[in-house]
Parts: C-alpha cells; structure tokens; sequence
C-alpha cells in the first residue's frame, strides 16, 4: 500500500497528492506536520531525519524530498507521460523542477512568511522589499516561458513540471504583495484550473 505521510495545507505535500491523483494510484494519506501528529519526533524522525513533510512509504521503501517523489512515482507509472521517456524531455522538465526548488523558492521565503505565515511578526521592510521583487522577477521568467510555448512548461504535454510550478503560481498569486500584469501566466492558470486533479489542490485557503 501507498502511504504519503504529510498534511494537505503543505504544498510540497499537495505536490505528491497531485501526482498521486494524475496517476490515479490508491494511496492513504496519514497526516502529519503544524495542526496534526508531530513531525519531530524519533518515530518520524526514522523516516526522514529533516522532520519535514512529505514523506512516501511502499512497502519497506520510504522516500522524501517532494519532487523526488513525484518523479520516482512518474517512473513507475509511464505510461501517464508526466516525466518523457526521451532523454532530452525528460531533462527539460526535470530542469523546470529544479529551478522551482532553487531560484523560485529562494526568492518567495521571505515575503511569503511575513504576509502569510506573520514570521517574522514585524518583518524588515527592506527585505520584504527585495523578496517581492525576486518572486515577482521568477515569475517572469516563468510567464515568458509559457508565452513562448502557449501551453505547458515545457511544450504541448502537460507534466510533473506544471504539477508543481502550477501549485507555486497559486501561492504567488493568493499572496497579498504587489504583482506584475503577466498575462501568459493568467492563461496558464486558467488551463490548470480546468484540471480536476489540479484544481483540487489549488484553492485559495492553501496558498
């Protein structure tokens, strides 16, 4: 049995859900992390010694680090599309992953935390300054890609890139900061919404 260890609120977490869903696997969520069963402890800990949510378990296999289970999931399920068997495909969209967890992440922490998370309580002006505008930056790059191909991230089929760049432009655009008109990314969204799987997973109480 498929078991994703995680609450729903996390969006690497609803990452995994997603993919979940786009595959049509049976699995079992246990709920885990802020509000549920607490992450730090040796019984978590076991599993993933960050303490951090989500966590996969198949049998005696346990895997963390959200993108890493999406593609390990992706793997084992190819024939859905959502990671190209083509190595150069596949290096696109895993490319677009990546960028997700390093450039993208980087420049929404802060500004993310203080307007949502009120951490800090009284943030510093200055970098709240600077966090918007890096987010606001990243996600022209991401607009111009889509521009560009006038569908998913990385062509005509939609893949594990758009699962969890989607989710990142849910929480850019439920994040009350100022934002740039961008609207390939508006229409992008709009395709996103328009699945089911997707659409579940994106809704404004979980920016």
């Amino acid at each position: 049995m498929l078991t994703i260890l995680g609450r729903s609120s996390s969006i690497n977490v609803r990452k995994v859900l997603c993919t979940c869903d786009e595959l049509a696997l049976n699995y079992v969520q246990q709920h885990w992390g802020a509000g549920f069963a607490p992450t730090a402890t040796p019984e978590f800990m076991a599993l993933n010694p960050n303490a951090l949510v989500p966590v996969m378990q198949e049998g005696d296999f346990v895997l963390w680090e959200s993108n890493t289970i999406c593609r390990y999931l992706a793997n084992t399920h190819p024939q859905a599309g959502l990671l190209p068997v083509d190595p150069q495909q596949r290096a696109h969209v895993e490319k677009w992953m990546d960028w997700q967890l390093g450039d993208l992440n980087n420049a929404w922490r802060y500004v993310f935390m203080a307007r949502l998370r009120n951490t800090p309580a009284d943030p510093d002006p200055v970098l709240l300054a600077a966090s918007e505008k890096s987010w606001n930056h990243q996600m022209q790059i991401l607009d111009q890609q889509v521009d560009k191909t006038a569908a998913w991230v990385t062509g005509e089929h939609f893949t594990l890139a758009d699962i969890v760049l989607g989710l990142s432009l849910h929480r850019w655009l439920m994040t009350p900061m100022s934002r740039p008109a961008l609207p390939a990314l508006d229409a992008y969204y709009d395709r996103l919404r328009e699945r089911p799987t997707f659409a579940t997973y994106a809704t404004q109480e979980w920016p």
